[in-house]
């Protein structure tokens, strides 16, 4: 094998190798992409840069005129590509939304990609060494530090003896957490009035509290508790 040809197996290697390291950290954390989607992504980001990184072996000049290759066209090119990866990375259920960070290490993943893909390994390790720091140092960082919790409340009582809205807001408030918005639906087909909140509050630990008192209630048909968290 020449020496060009095992400078490009390397490049794909540490690539792979990158991608299947901070991939793994997903996968640990039960994310769907995970393992295997950001190996290949890593792995394709560093052969198209190939395609710039050794555009003498397939492009040829023409023998009058001069030609500009720009690599960085690029590197825009697959960065808006992976953002439509991303994007599929990110659910929104209700209030709650949940990918972000997995959409983030895509596209950092890329850039790593990027980096291995025309040389540049000192750049590529560092970055891979940041993005694993903050997947794991920044994670116990972020759980020690305090945070609003969020959640959503539904409450259901017949039409004719529902609770009043300020009697239901006081109940919320005295277990700790404040409205942030409501929701109302009445369900003429059983007779219910149904209650939809947003709640937030400084400590998760009031949860049970508020299920019970919220179980409590008189006449009530149905209710359920759901944190959202980011």
């Amino acid at each position: 094998m020449s020496p060009e040809y095992l400078e490009i197996l390397i490049r794909l290697l540490v690539a792979l190798a990158i991608g299947a390291l901070i991939g793994v950290e997903r996968s640990y954390s039960a994310r769907p992409a995970g393992f295997r989607t950001h190996a290949l992504v890593c792995v394709s980001t560093a052969l198209l840069m190939l395609v710039t990184a050794y555009q003498d072996r397939w492009f040829v000049a023409p023998e009058f005129g001069r030609v500009t290759l720009d690599p960085t066209r690029m590197a825009q090119g697959i960065m808006t590509g992976i953002g439509f990866l991303g994007a599929g990375a990110i659910v929104k259920a209700g209030y709650a939304v949940h990918g972000l960070t997995t959409a983030a290490t895509i596209w950092m993943t890329a850039a790593i990609g990027i980096l291995v893909g025309v040389g540049f390994y000192v750049p590529a390790l560092i970055a891979s060494a940041i993005t694993l720091g903050v997947l794991t140092i920044f994670r116990w960082i972020e759980a020690k530090t305090p945070a609003l919790f969020y959640a959503e409340l539904l409450v259901r009582f017949p039409s004719e003896s529902m609770m009043p809205e300020s009697h239901l807001r006081k109940l919320v408030s005295d277990q700790g957490f404040s409205v942030v918005n409501v929701k109302y639906r009445l369900d003429s087909s059983d007779r219910s009035f149904e209650y939809r909140m947003a709640i937030r509050g400084k400590h998760e630990e009031n949860v049970r509290r508020l299920m019970e008192a919220v179980a409590r209630l008189p006449g009530i048909r149905a209710f359920r508790l759901s944190p959202t968290g980011e």
